[in-house]
């Protein structure tokens, strides 16, 4: 049932560099999901269904014995004994259709769960997905600007890293001023 989309998160979370086509891969991942949450919905129909089945089946066994009850207070053996055989039949399809109902209540959870982590990991690949196209879309900027002549300046880690510390530092003393004309504002 979740072949398709075990399938598209492989293959995503194989690939040592990004697939080709991201916006494919998500729109694969998405199909499955929706198949999946489908069979969700199927299984969790399945499981009401069996409930009813089995509630109907109660009703039936309380009845049949208040009938096995009745005939043996009027002491017609033929028919308590025909009861009882009834009963003992109904009782074992009884206890099937609750190990069944236990059953599905059981897959249902696991399926939940895969839906969970197959809608976490569609939520990564789209966020990954935004990332790597922005790092492709400036890439090929750089290189038609490369193309036409432009040489791309090298990137200096140990500056980029002061510069982003000195930025931090001048939002830190814009907001500490801020709150200072805000406390003598308000007469503190």
């Amino acid at each position: 049932m979740f072949k398709r989309l075990r399938e598209a998160v492989e293959a995503a979370l194989a690939a040592a560099t990004p697939a080709a086509d991201l916006h494919d891969l998500a729109a694969r991942m998405r199909e499955a999901l929706i198949e999946a949450r489908a069979g969700l919905g199927r299984m969790q129909d399945a499981l009401e269904q069996t409930s009813r089945e089995l509630a109907a089946l109660q009703r039936e066994i309380a009845t049949a014995d208040r009938r096995r009850a009745l005939a043996a207070e009027i002491a017609d053996g033929e028919t308590v004994e025909v009861a009882e055989r009834f009963l003992a039949k109904q009782r074992e399809r009884a206890a099937v259709l609750e190990r069944k109902v236990a059953l599905e209540r059981e897959e249902i959870v696991l399926a939940e769960r895969d839906v969970a982590e197959m809608t976490g990991q569609l939520e990564e690949v789209t966020r990954r997905r935004a990332g790597i196209e922005a790092e492709r879309s400036s890439a090929a900027a750089w290189a038609d600007l490369g193309r036409a002549g432009a040489d791309r300046p090298e990137l200096d880690p140990e500056q980029e890293a002061l510069k982003a510390r000195l930025d931090r530092a001048a939002r830190e003393a814009a907001a500490e001023a801020k709150l200072e004309e805000l406390k003598k504002r308000m007469g503190k």
